[in-house]
């Protein structure tokens, strides 16, 4: 059976990415963004609530709007994901153009006004390959592609580990950044948060890729903003010990 999902996990993935060069007729834009959040049972309704006002709040922050309107096309696409169920990551908001203060109100609104899809464990992987699919469906021609992994826990019951989900994304041009949202004290061996260093072995990779941190639920708009604004202007992160400086 693994070596069946691999086997079809690497078709899907050549299938979008044949497809994906056969949209010479879309507008361009400079980003194509799929935020894929954690939608687990670790998370109750008023924290889902609290990171589905976060996404909502950082899409229309005037420095990410700012940030947008300064790229070459002056606008980016954006769709929604929730994971956690093995094998079942659902698409909950589809590709939004965003380029002023109404079009980022509307996919806010969007995601805020979604029903939350059922969801357990904690199936990161399948979630990745949900969202490398859905570029071939994106109607524009982006600069670039990335996936922004949110989530509270490692990959845990994919059906496709996300190590190999993500070394398959990335071979077909994708950057894949990660959100940790930080809920104890735990250090990795390099001293920073476990999470955040864990994501970084199992989950990022691709040209800029990169890992932060929320220091908790409350504080995920924050940290989702100013990693949008790093993901769309292209710019470096900062120095890792800036990194764990801001969870002490």
């Amino acid at each position: 059976m693994p070596s069946i999902r691999l086997a079809c996990a690497i078709l899907c993935v050549l299938w979008g990415a044949g497809a994906w060069t056969q949209t010479g007729d879309a507008p361009r834009d400079d980003v194509a963004l799929v935020l894929t959040v954690d939608a687990s049972g670790s998370i109750d309704p008023a924290e889902f609530r609290l990171q589905k006002e976060g996404i909502a709040g950082a899409v229309a922050d005037p420095q990410v709007l700012s940030t947008i309107q300064s790229g070459r096309h002056s606008r980016i696409a954006i769709a929604y994901v929730e994971w956690g169920a093995p094998g079942a990551p659902k698409l909950v908001v589809d590709w939004t153009l965003v380029g002023d203060a109404a079009s980022a109100a509307g996919f806010g609104s969007a995601v805020l006004g979604a029903e939350r899809s059922v969801q357990s464990y904690n199936a990161i992987g399948d979630g990745i390959d949900l969202a490398v699919g859905l570029f071939a469906d994106c109607p524009c021609q982006p600069t670039r592609r990335i996936i922004d992994v949110s989530g509270d826990n490692p990959d845990m019951r994919s059906n496709h580990p996300a190590p190999l989900a993500r070394d398959m994304a990335v071979a077909s041009g994708v950057t894949i950044n990660a959100l940790a949202i930080v809920q104890d004290a735990r250090l990795g061996p390099s001293g920073r948060p476990w999470l955040v260093e864990t994501y970084e072995r199992t989950i990022i990779g691709g040209f800029g890729a990169f890992a932060m941190a929320a220091n908790s639920r409350a504080d995920f708009a924050r940290a989702l903003r100013d990693k949008m604004v790093l993901e769309i202007s292209d710019i470096a992160p900062r120095p890792e010990r800036e990194l764990a400086e801001q969870v002490r």
